[in-house]
């Protein structure tokens, strides 16, 4: 398996995605139904087919991502050949960068002596989406260009 196995969770948000899955593996209803009884290691096969299928698709369409702690931000731009980063530390312990009043007040201060930034790209390795994959496992969520865009522009 190339990534991991989908949530129940996230399973049960793809209903039609999952029978149109199962139509093209000729898998119907009542024998998916059987599988489950009778052939559980077929089961799980399946299941781990669709879900790479399913993570190489939401990857490959991926942007941007963010991971932020209260005193970290981490912004990425996700290229096709390499992943531009944004990292930002700031020594004020009463401002909290997972909080849209502490983003506000960040966009304000970019440019105060406690506040560290630093820009960098590099290539993937392995491989785009095994990376990106990797940072969503470790906490970053997908997200939309607007605030790499403005932090890029106030810190060029």
């Amino acid at each position: 398996m190339k990534y991991r196995l989908l949530t129940k969770e996230q399973l049960e948000a793809l209903p039609v995605e999952f029978s149109t899955f199962l139509a093209s593996q000729q898998i119907d209803a009542k024998e998916w139904k059987q599988l489950n009884k009778d052939k559980p290691k077929v089961v799980l096969e399946e299941l781990q087919v669709f879900s790479d299928f399913v993570w190489e698709d939401v990857l490959t369409k991926v942007s941007y991502l963010e991971h932020s702690s209260e005193q970290h931000l981490n912004l990425f731009k996700c290229e096709v050949d390499i992943i531009n980063r944004i990292y930002i530390k700031i020594q004020f312990p009463e401002i909290d960068l997972t909080t849209t009043n502490g983003l506000n007040w960040l966009m304000n201060h970019l440019k105060d002596e406690k506040v560290e930034a630093f820009k960098g790209s590099k290539s993937y390795n392995p491989e785009r989406n095994i990376e990106i994959f990797k940072l969503i496992e470790q906490g970053s969520v997908i997200s939309k260009d607007q605030l790499y865009e403005a932090v890029s522009q106030l810190i060029a």
